[in-house]
């Protein structure tokens, strides 16, 4: 990238509001109002609070007059749960073809939970419904499109956490409403998905040939999709290929245990000041916080600025690298490069960059920068030993597990 092109590093406004007082603003936290932009022929309304998102994915189901095509990693039995089932009831019972795909692993909801969208004339499958090698595949999206025209993704799941606000313990994440021609990539990756688990004697080859066979769009904006593949991934090769010549990251992540290669990128990025990266400083799986930990060290002494979020457990997938934004359910780990089914957005639009640059602000008020020194403190020879066992861990094992094993931060 030119340096006429090249956008500048953390400027002085920034850098202030990165070493303010995050204390006095933890308290007063709060998520941010939705905010709709136009970019590149898509118009795309964020959603950060949880309230708004369930709001908006509701009144996209009670709107929707001819179709409405759900895929979920988690669809929890729970307060939220009943409001979204039902709400997909009624609108099968009005003739909207509903069809709504969840993974078998991921959520705790039984077969039972969703009978009165099957009895309505929707229709429910499980993602890897079987005990085989198909089970290890995780399907980790999270969308919905309704009428073939809207779509609505991010990284929240349908459960009482993904929409409760901060004081109540809700999850910090970001959900987004997308109109425009990439509604047409949703529709065919859920057609494939569709014929997948329609299949009782689907493989897991075929879920490779699928990835490998996802084409790339040549526009500003593109569906990348992660997965257990032989060769990297969309999303890897995208998100890759953008470090490696980007100047400028901001990055919110909920688990961020990559490869060493891509932490060389990142602190190359960094090495000219223009990296800074939020981490979760709350979660219900410790064993992430650790992973992450467990690579602060290196990127911090290249010039990277890393912060953890302290209100509220942070579930945020989002990257903006110079002008091009990655959001939806894809972390940034192993898992998520090369296991799990991950979809993300990737746009790139200087205006669209700039407002999520803004947001990222808004959260960087409320966190806390890490240190060098307190880092060292922290570093035990038993912390470094769990940092390293959490990051191995979580590399190879579903989220789910190790948030059993409570491996401590």
């Amino acid at each position: 990238m030119s340096d006429e092109t090249a956008p500048d590093a953390l400027n002085d406004a920034e850098q202030s509001r990165w070493e303010g007082e995050p204390e006095e603003a933890i308290g007063g936290f709060r998520d941010a109002e939705p905010f709709e932009i136009e970019a590149q022929g898509h118009s795309i309304v964020f959603y950060p609070a949880g309230g708004d998102r369930l709001a908006a994915l509701v009144q996209m189901i009670e709107s929707a007059e001819q179709s409405l095509s759900l895929v979920f990693y988690i669809f929890q039995p729970d307060g939220a749960g009943e409001v979204i089932r039902d709400a997909l009831a009624k609108a099968a019972a009005r003739g909207v073809f509903v069809h709504l795909i969840v993974d078998a692993f991921g959520s705790d909801a039984p077969v039972s939970f969703f009978d009165p969208l099957v009895e309505a004339g929707g229709r429910f499958d499980r993602f890897s419904p079987r005990w085989n090698v198909r089970y290890l595949i995780r399907n980790h999206q999270k969308f919905m499109i309704a009428d073939g025209r809207r779509v609505m993704t991010g990284g929240f799941n349908v459960a009482d956490d993904y929409f409760s606000p901060p004081d109540e313990d809700g999850w910090c994440d970001l959900g987004a409403t997308v109109e425009g021609p990439v509604v047409e990539r949703f529709e065919a990756w859920f057609g494939q998905l569709v014929s997948w688990v329609s299949n009782d004697k689907a493989q897991f080859r075929a879920i490779q040939r699928m990835l490998r066979g996802w084409k790339l769009d040549d526009g500003p904006v593109q569906l990348v999709l992660g997965g257990p593949t032989r060769i990297a991934s969309s999303w890897a090769r995208s998100v890759i290929s953008d470090l490696a010549e980007g100047e400028r990251l901001d990055l919110v992540m909920a688990y961020f245990s990559p490869s060493a290669a891509i932490c060389e990128l990142i602190e190359r990025i960094g090495s000219r000041g223009g990296a800074r990266l939020i981490m979760a400083g709350k979660s219900d799986n410790d064993a992430t916080i650790g992973a992450s930990r467990s690579l602060y060290a290196p990127l911090i002494e290249s010039g990277v600025k890393i912060a953890e979020f302290q209100p509220a457990r942070l579930h945020m997938k989002l990257l903006v690298i110079d002008d091009v934004s990655y959001f939806g359910s894809a972390n940034m780990d192993r898992r998520s490069m090369r296991l799990n089914l991950e979809l993300m957005l990737r746009i790139k639009d200087r205006d669209l960059a700039n407002r999520m640059r803004q947001m990222i602000d808004h959260l960087a008020q409320a966190s806390d920068p890490i240190e060098i020194e307190w880092l060292n403190r922290k570093t035990t020879w038993f912390n470094r030993l769990r940092w390293k066992l959490s990051y191995w861990l979580v590399s190879v094992v579903d989220y789910t597990v190790t948030r059993r094993l409570n491996l401590g931060q």
